[in-house]
């Protein structure tokens, strides 16, 4: 472990705790922009984390400590999910102790105790999400894997900053299995972060609402937790795709410079893939709950043919 790694990690841990209420606010006001309404300010987000955290925790009477301590798991899995993804350096020394596998755990982890979380006060709001929260993490985190496998054969290794490693310095080119992999990302992307087409943050309707209907029990500090989890795990994803399918701009271990270079690009990356999860959201409707498993199943089988057609083209 070098004073290089070590800086670097933290560097990327206090850019993800920062940036990543900034990047909910930046896909806000452009969904807000492309449906011709008032948007709210970029520090929006922000200003409710900080009310939240001002703001007295009511608790259920009959609520165990599993209920109070839901949202620290929930924001400390997001938070070690965002810091083992490379998104400025692959100089991490926590990426030596987490691979994909164990990425896509730690989203399980959290989806498990918030569930959990949602159903210990036993109303029937808590329950209905934590079921619907299980079906779209039953169906998407194999979907996830499957991606995470297709960049994994390439780099022949399932760990982050290797797979960062090999995809940059490997010359432009458009390959199939990650073009395969890249629809089906995007497809679980918007399924675990409740984004239109699969869920609407912004609707509190009791028929449709899914991350929602999970959280309608908490307040105080304790729903500014969980709030910023949902931020950070927008962040992820989005580092995710980046570190998957544009690698470029990633610094190299022991290259100071190209570190200090890292942050505009990721802040570029970042902002260009908001533009498009607000236009996406805004030209796509929301589907049905029970046509979530076959827009989730289509995810599953298109990143099965990448990790095949690279077989294939391998042979």
């Amino acid at each position: 472990m070098t004073v290089y790694g070590v800086v670097s990690q933290l560097l990327e841990i206090v850019v993800a705790l920062a940036l990543a209420p900034l990047l909910t606010g930046w896909v806000n006001q452009w969904r807000a922009w492309f449906q011709n309404k008032s948007a709210p300010t970029l520090l929006q987000p922000y200003r409710v984390l900080h009310k939240l955290f001002h703001k007295e925790s009511v608790v259920a009477e009959h609520a165990t400590p599993l209920f109070r301590s839901a949202p620290y798991i929930v924001f400390g899995c997001m938070a070690l999910a965002s810091s083992i993804i490379p998104t400025l350096s692959t100089d991490l020394p926590l990426s030596k102790a987490a691979d994909a596998i164990a990425l896509v755990g730690l989203f399980a982890l959290a989806r498990v105790f918030i569930s959990l979380a949602a159903m210990d006060i036993g109303t029937s709001f808590g329950t209905l999400g934590a079921r619907r929260e299980m079906l779209i993490g039953f169906l998407a985190e194999p979907a996830l894997l499957m991606v995470l496998f297709s960049a994994s054969l390439i780099s022949k290794s399932t760990s982050l900053t290797t797979m960062v490693q090999t995809l940059a310095q490997r010359e432009l080119a458009i390959y199939p299995a990650l073009a395969f992999a890249g629809v089906a990302f995007t497809m679980v992307s918007l399924a675990e972060n409740a984004r239109v087409p699969v869920d609407n943050p912004a609707t509190h309707l009791e028929l449709t609402m899914i991350h929602e209907a999970l959280i309608l029990e908490y307040s105080g500090r304790h729903l500014a937790l969980i709030e910023w989890a949902a931020s950070l795990k927008l962040f992820a994803y989005s580092c995710i795709g980046l570190a998957l399918f544009f690698p470029w701009g990633v610094a190299d271990a022991q290259a100071p410079l190209a570190l200090l270079l890292a942050l505009p690009v990721l802040i570029g990356k970042l902002a260009i893939g908001g533009i498009a999860l607000a236009l996406l959201e805004t030209f796509n409707a929301k589907m049905r709950i029970f046509r979530v498993p076959e827009f989730l199943a289509t995810a599953f089988l298109l990143a099965v043919i990448g990790l095949l057609v690279h077989i294939l083209l391998s042979t």
